[in-house]
């Protein structure tokens, strides 16, 4: 049991570190407006986790992802939500560069939190996985629901450790960042980066 455990974990670090648009996110929240937010931003992250944990442990997940209409659903409002962050972005390094500081520096709009738990919520391919990859990864030691609740608590714990130390990564270099050009820079890079994830969220197929 716990050889098959710590495979688990194994395997789950590796798909944790893979860049996704929870980075994304994560990375325009802490550039723009500083490693608190960045952080705020993993915490709705790893909520957005727990709530498809549960949906998945209630059986509510393997029949969003049976349901080619409720996939459909979710996976547009997510697609849509990146791409309107993504617009944000660029619109943001469009500004007047001759603007004050403080305007061109001005941190996006709304709750980090939300923001985090929303860009989750809303990625159908966490349905996906948690009903099609975590059962197989399970210890057969334990009762269905209780493996997949262990494994959601240990995906949610690498998250927001993994996001955790890249949002301080990221604030080391913070001034760097702060620099109007290298601003400008990574509102366009991240902007189209996260435009990228939701063309290719609205195209996922289960």
């Amino acid at each position: 049991m716990l050889v098959q455990f710590l495979t688990a974990v194994g395997v789950l670090a590796v798909l944790t570190m893979v860049p996704g648009p929870d980075m994304a996110v994560v990375t325009r929240r802490a550039v723009a407006s500083g490693w608190q937010d960045g952080l705020r931003t993993v915490g709705g992250i790893t909520a957005g986790l727990l709530v498809w944990g549960v949906l998945a442990v209630a059986g509510l997940a393997a029949v969003l992802a049976a349901s080619a209409t409720a996939y459909t659903v979710v996976k547009l409002a997510g697609a849509a939500y990146l791409v309107f962050l993504g617009v944000q972005a660029l619109r943001q390094s469009r500004r007047d560069r001759s603007r004050a500081p403080a305007a061109a520096l001005a941190p996006p709009r709304g709750n980090p939190w939300r923001t985090g738990l929303v860009s989750n919520v809303f990625n159908p391919k966490i349905a996906v996985f948690y009903t099609g990859l975590l059962p197989t990864l399970a210890p057969a030691g334990l009762s269905p629901h209780r493996g997949m609740a262990l494994l959601v608590l240990v995906h949610a714990v690498l998250t927001a450790v993994w996001l955790g130390a890249y949002v301080l990564l990221l604030a080391k270099a913070r001034s760097f960042f702060e620099k109007p050009a290298v601003r400008r820079a990574m509102d366009r890079a991240t902007g189209t980066v996260l435009i990228g994830f939701g063309l290719k969220v609205a195209m996922a197929r289960p």
